[in-house]
C-alpha cells in the first residue's frame, strides 16, 4: 500500500477527527440530540483518524490524487 496523504492533510485529518469524535458527545448541542447523527459523526471521525494514522485514503486512490510529496 503506497501513501498518498502528505503531512499537512494527515495533521488536518488528525485534528478534524478528533473533534468529530469528541464534541458530539462532549457537548448537549440541539445537533447532536439524534443518536443517528452523533454516532455517524463519530464513525465519519473515526475514519479521518484512520487515515491519518496509515498515511492512506482509499477516495484519493480512486480519483487519482495524492498530497505527498515525491
Amino acid at each position: 500500500m503506497t501513501h498518498n496523504v502528505g503531512n499537512l492533510d494527515r495533521l488536518i485529518r488528525l485534528i478534524l477527527g478528533a473533534a468529530l469524535i469528541i464534541l458530539p458527545f462532549a457537548f448537549e448541542a440541539a445537533l447532536w440530540q439524534n443518536d443517528m447523527i452523533k454516532y455517524g459523526l463519530a464513525l465519519v471521525g473515526l475514519v479521518l483518524a484512520g487515515t491519518s494514522a496509515f498515511k492512506f485514503c482509499p477516495l484519493y486512490r480512486v480519483l487519482g490524487l495524492s498530497t505527498c510529496r515525491r
